[in-house]
């Protein structure tokens, strides 16, 4: 009973070839499944924490930072994806290189990416939404029990929260074109705005907001390696990083693609690309109409809203649509995450390390449907209530090393299975996946304590359920299909 027991490449591909999941997705489908995952809370929100807490107006150099990593990391996802069609993402190819544990320990982290990503999301959905309605839903049923207001009201439910997330996993029950669809409606919208937003906004920039372009260590509160200069640029790319998780979202369809092999690499590439430019334009507006520093305590909240409020005299119905465009932004990253979280269950199930009922199948509609009720619950507990704030930079940690993991996986493949057919070939290895554990690794580093901290004891809870449960049911292990065979 090894650690290091793999799955074959062969059985994997049978696996593909004979999965009961409904093939519907194209390549279009799988760009506009990434944007919807990339562009919301990074945009709306993390561009102007990030650059209030470390990097100012460099915040533009702390989202190409990061597009460099995740570059890096998509190359070696592309590669995998197109060379095994599979829904499990990151799982399902360590599981084919560097072996059973490693799998479960980046199957365990996805959570932190998805579950915890989606709760967290599904909070500032309701936070915003009460916004929209001018403050009209009461506190307690929009805040956890966790939480009392400044007038002495205790919290009950998050009800609003409980509500997307419930009209979100009854979409992806329903099937994965149906939301596939419905993501591309949502992503027009948001893309539209933030296109409107950058091209009205461009003529209120102020050039003096832009310097000094770095943060200088005498600035108050900044004086930390990380919360100035290039250190607070590397921590910007840290915490922008959130937003940067679709094109790993992408390649969990990846056994729903019509095509993997062509399209995969497309969607997660060329979503990677689009919403690298956009954000880097966005950002460099942002700070553009208001200066950095107003993001810390005035602006903090809401603060695209805030920036158009105070700094673009006459378009303060622009601050509705922006509103909007974050409301549907959120509900379109959620949808990739409960969608992805789903994925990895599936496959994680199918191996036996999770129970059945995470692979069961709905007769009709082709998708995981029981998965998805249980996720609703899981998610529902921390989104209804838990505060926003526990979750913290944990979505972002889990990611960073699931992407690590990934480009490890790539490197150790060419070397000892050189031969296999890969449709997509990343470019120059080893380089490019040394490039990529480089960038990511040190992302994780510039992250604060608390983050890193909490994580570790996430994966500590893994650990028991790892040793306790699913390393004896692992199908490897208890041999109820051979290594060899496909697995159903």
């Amino acid at each position: 009973m090894t650690l290091t027991r793999r799955k074959s490449i062969e059985s994997l591909l049978e696996q593909a070839s004979h999965s009961d999941l409904k093939r519907t997705l194209t390549a279009t489908s799988l760009i506009a499944l990434g944007i919807g995952a990339v562009i919301g809370a990074g945009l709306f929100v993390r561009t102007a924490a990030a650059s209030a807490e470390a990097a100012g107006p460099s915040v533009v150099l702390s989202f190409i930072v990061a597009a460099v990593g995740c570059a890096f990391a998509g190359l070696c996802y592309a590669e995998f994806a197109a060379m095994l069609p599979i829904a499990g993402s990151a799982y399902t190819y360590a599981y084919a290189t560097m072996g059973e544990f490693v799998a479960w320990v980046i199957g365990w982290a996805l959570v932190l990416e998805y579950a915890l990503g989606a709760a967290t999301l599904s909070i500032a959905w309701s936070e915003y939404l009460n916004n929209l309605f001018g403050g009209r839903i009461p506190y307690e049923w929009c805040h956890s029990p966790m939480e009392t207001s400044l007038s002495g009201v205790h919290g009950i439910i998050n009800a609003p929260a409980l509500f997307i997330l419930a009209i979100l996993s009854l979409v992806l029950i329903k099937g994965t074109q149906e939301s596939a669809t419905l993501n591309s409606i949502i992503v027009a919208i948001k893309v539209s705005i933030v296109l409107l937003i950058i091209a009205l906004g461009w003529q209120f920039i102020n050039p003096a907001n832009y310097t000094p372009f770095l943060v200088p260590a005498a600035v108050p509160g900044h004086e930390a390696f990380f919360a100035h200069g290039w250190g607070g640029v590397l921590k910007g790319a840290g915490i922008v990083f959130f937003a940067y998780i679709g094109f790993d979202a992408v390649s969990t369809a990846a056994q729903e693609t019509k095509n993997p092999a062509r399209d995969m690499p497309i969607g997660i590439l060329g979503s990677l690309a689009i919403c690298t430019f956009l954000y880097v334009v966005f950002g460099h507006v942002l700070t553009g109409i208001c200066n950095w520093k107003e993001f810390k305590i005035a602006g903090k909240e809401a603060s695209v809203a805030y920036a158009i409020k105070h700094y673009m005299p006459g378009y303060g119905w622009l601050e509705i649509l922006v509103t909007v465009a974050i409301l549907a932004g959120f509900s379109s990253v959620m949808l990739v995450m409960l969608l992805g979280q789903s994925r990895v269950f599936f496959s994680m199930s199918n191996d036996g390390l999770l129970p059945k009922l995470f692979s069961d199948i709905h007769p009709k509609f082709r998708t995981p449907y029981k998965s998805n009720i249980l996720l609703y619950f899981f998610v529902g507990a921390f989104g209804g209530f838990i505060p926003g704030s526990l979750a913290g930079d944990l979505t972002s940690i889990g990611t960073l090393f699931a992407f690590t993991l990934v480009c490890v996986g790539v490197w150790i493949l060419r070397k000892k299975q050189p031969g296999l057919d890969r449709p997509f070939r990343t470019p120059l290895v080893p380089l490019v996946p040394i490039l990529g554990m480089i960038v990511c690794g040190a992302m994780i580093i510039s992250l604060d304590t608390r983050t890193q901290i909490t994580a570790f004891g996430w994966m500590l809870i893994g650990l028991i359920v790892y040793f306790g449960y699913s390393r004896f049911h692992s199908k490897l292990n208890t041999r109820e299909v051979p290594a060899e065979a496909p697995v159903k």
